[in-house]
């Protein structure tokens, strides 16, 4: 018995070993995954095996995009109970998980108070929103009953939440459940230096949309990780020295027809700074 508990350990160990190699992002307490409006061509069904074969198991949902899979409707948050229960089924087949939603721009409390039923009925971590800031009061009182986060988007200039001064106006004496969605991509697009905008939001970043882009211009668009101007070891020293606790979603505006193996590649990449200890 005493051997046969030996063996068991071992065969533990050295899993959790390969794991770890797998996902070098764990040790950190990072997760890494992807929004679905990197497949928007395709339907929800179909990003999920898409999503699958980039090595992610971690989905934040396009809240736009069509169920398919022979469902009708597309995943809003409103959808009845039988559908979110096909599709729960979907992800639990792949031993994935719906871990986030957005970006969600709502105008009526009741809409508000319905999108956090349909997370908890979800099992979804956090919202990333734009909401008007009239919400606030409401969106942290709804954060914590439900224990779901909240992370505010950014979206490129001249849009309201552009640059972390705002962002960080508008969460203030909330609840700390709401804090930032950081889209590095758009910081860049308007001109912002990434890892300055998270040094400006420290201690906030709820969830990070990744992204590497062509340039440093409004027309930028999205490349494979790593072969663009993203200053991705200062992000990851960034996020370290904070102890950003959270998902990394990647993000791939371009290609998008075919774009799978960028996001593959992207995550490659990634993985290996992250177990080369180059960050």
């Amino acid at each position: 018995m005493r051997k046969l508990l030996i063996s068991l350990a071992a065969l533990v160990l050295i899993g959790a070993c390969a794991k770890a190699q797998q996902q070098p992002e764990a040790k950190f307490g990072w997760k890494l995954g992807a929004q679905t409006y990197t497949f928007k061509e395709f339907t929800f069904y179909e990003a999920i095996n898409k999503i699958d074969s980039c090595g992610l198991k971690n989905l934040e949902c396009y809240t736009a995009m069509v169920i398919g899979g022979g469902l009708e409707g597309k995943m809003d948050f409103r959808m009845d109970a039988s559908k979110r229960d096909q599709i729960l089924s979907w992800l639990k087949k792949k031993g994935m998980k719906l871990t986030g939603y957005g970006v969600v721009k709502l105008k009526e409390e009741a809409d508000w108070k319905a999108l956090f039923e349909f997370g908890k009925a979800m099992g979804i971590e956090t919202f990333t929103a734009e909401p008007e800031e009239k919400f606030m009061p409401l969106l942290s009182s709804l954060c914590d009953k439900y224990k779901i986060n909240l992370a505010i988007h950014n979206h490129a200039e001249p849009t309201h939440y552009w640059k972390p001064e705002v962002v960080l106006a508008a969460i203030k004496g909330q609840s700390k459940r709401i804090g930032a969605c950081a889209d590095v991509g758009h910081w860049i697009r308007s001109g912002l230096d990434p890892v300055e905008c998270l040094r400006q939001l420290n201690g906030h970043v709820l969830w990070v949309h990744m992204k590497d882009m062509s340039d440093k211009t409004k027309e930028a668009h999205s490349v494979i990780w790593g072969t663009g101007v993203l200053n991705m070891q200062g992000v990851v020293l960034e996020l370290k020295k904070q102890k950003f606790k959270g998902q990394l979603s990647a993000e791939y505006e371009y290609n998008w027809k075919n774009n799978s193996s960028d996001v593959a590649t992207s995550i490659k990449n990634f993985r290996a700074l992250l177990s080369k200890g180059k960050e």
